[in-house]
């Protein structure tokens, strides 16, 4: 049964519990990822297969852990044509979109005469792309991930993601990481990667940022190593908003609330609307399109509509558009009669796709656009995936003597005040000694 709210009814409590969606349940996790943290710090390598073995794959052995080149090879084999061929064209869009973001690798500006300051940009040395695979196996956020990290230049790329039943990693997911160019590939997931990948083991390195989406498991055990290693943004289950008016196709918007829906139980799906006429149709095309999906996808539909999911229905135009902002999506569907004039008005979503043609769907694979993105409300301070996850900046200053001199006092003066006097002397002292020939030694 699909939920359908009236934003003019609900209770303050109501609304926070549906803003916070499937992140009401993390509590619970962090339990778990807390003793996974200390039994791998404890015992490494030990620790780390047992859990392999029980959440992954029971078959797991240390030496199976990273994918070999021959298991590369039947990757290959496996894929076929026309699906190898839809990736290549999904990363060439990927490549290109993030290609444009890169910065200059060394800028300058004189900001006074002989003030001289910019900034040089490097690639971090080493990452973990964190790829799940417990609902289904995900090419497409291996290229999301490994592109821009190839683009950004980091030297060591490492992937972790979840083995099959069988114990094999997802061939298509292996010929999308040969894409990128990325070869190094180690078979678990859940807490016990993100754990093993921050603090090291004699099998799997230590990598300065581990950046994916997964489960609460994996949510949880970022928090706890947030002191040990970059986690990158807050990427949990999937969410979306549909922002429609009366001008919208119901069918449109009843397809693109079930493309979010089907990620697992624990995504978000909202229809918000101020057209009754729209939800109610809506309500009624929705059955129709969930018989026509395998049996454990419909499961998945139907818990998410009527749980965190459904159809929010609101005064006006303005309140959807506030809603919008105050939830902050990960993706928002704008299914207006002009969007661009709605785009304006969109301060906080971790994507925005503008009229019925640019689909959620279409912009998780290849659009071009990055669909890793910050989700459980982090749009509100946290972008999409890019090459700035694998840059970092540093800071460069030169100044020529008459820019020393120009700038001395007022530096001295700004110490001075703050009660730091050696910063003080160090700038005064130095006019002095530079004015001076160098001292024999």
């Amino acid at each position: 049964m699909i939920n359908i709210r009236r934003l003019s009814t609900m209770s303050s409590a109501e609304l926070a519990h549906l803003k916070r969606r499937a992140e009401l349940n993390i509590e619970e996790a962090m339990g778990v990822a807390r003793e996974i943290l200390g039994d791998i710090r404890q015992r490494g390598d030990a620790a780390l297969i047992e859990y392999v073995r029980k959440f992954d794959y029971a078959g797991a052995t240390l030496e199976g852990l990273r994918v070999t080149e021959e298991e590369f090879a039947q990757a290959r084999a496996k894929v076929a044509p026309e699906v190898r061929a839809a990736l290549e064209r999904a990363h060439a869009n990927i490549r290109r979109f993030h290609e444009k973001q890169m910065p200059e690798e060394l800028w300058f500006t004189e900001l006074e005469e002989g003030l001289v300051v910019g900034e040089k940009i490097t690639p971090i040395a080493s990452a973990c792309l964190y790829v799940p695979r417990g609902k289904g196996s995900f090419p497409s956020v291996m290229l999301m991930l490994g592109t821009p990290a190839r683009v950004a230049g980091v030297p060591r790329v490492i992937v972790c993601t979840p083995p099959g039943p069988d114990g094999e990693v997802d061939a298509a997911s292996l010929v999308a990481a040969e894409l990128c160019g990325i070869t190094e590939i180690y078979k678990l997931g859940g807490a016990q990667a993100i754990v093993a990948v921050a603090l090291g083991t004699a099998t799997v390195p230590r990598v300065d940022k581990v950046i994916g989406p997964g489960n609460t498991y994996v949510s949880a055990a970022k928090r706890l190593l947030v002191g040990n290693i970059d986690v990158g943004l807050p990427a949990g289950p999937s969410e979306a908003i549909v922002l429609a008016d009366e001008h919208a196709d119901p069918r449109v918007a009843a397809l693109d609330l079930l493309n979010e829906a089907e990620h697992g139980p624990d995504s978000a799906a909202l229809l918000v609307t101020h057209s009754e006429t729209l939800a109610a149709q809506v309500a009624q095309l929705l059955p129709s399109y969930l018989s026509q999906l395998p049996e454990w996808r419909r499961a998945f539909c139907e818990r998410v509509l009527a749980s965190f999911g459904g159809i929010v229905i609101t005064p006006d135009l303005e309140a959807s558009i506030a809603f919008v902002n105050e939830y902050a999506p990960e993706h928002l569907q704008i299914l207006v009669s002009e969007p661009f004039s709605v785009l304006g008005r969109i301060r906080n979503a971790g994507e925005i796709l503008l009229g019925p043609y640019a689909s959620i769907a279409t912009s998780n694979y290849s659009l071009g656009l990055n669909a890793i993105l910050p989700t459980g409300g982090f749009a509100r301070s946290y972008s999409s995936v890019s090459v700035f996850d694998f840059l970092k900046r540093s800071g460069v200053g030169y100044m020529t003597r008459r820019g020393m001199e120009a700038l001395g006092e007022a530096t001295a003066l700004l110490a001075d005040y703050e009660g730091f006097p050696a910063h003080a002397m160090a700038v005064r002292k130095r006019a002095e000694i530079l004015g001076q020939p160098k001292a024999e030694p």
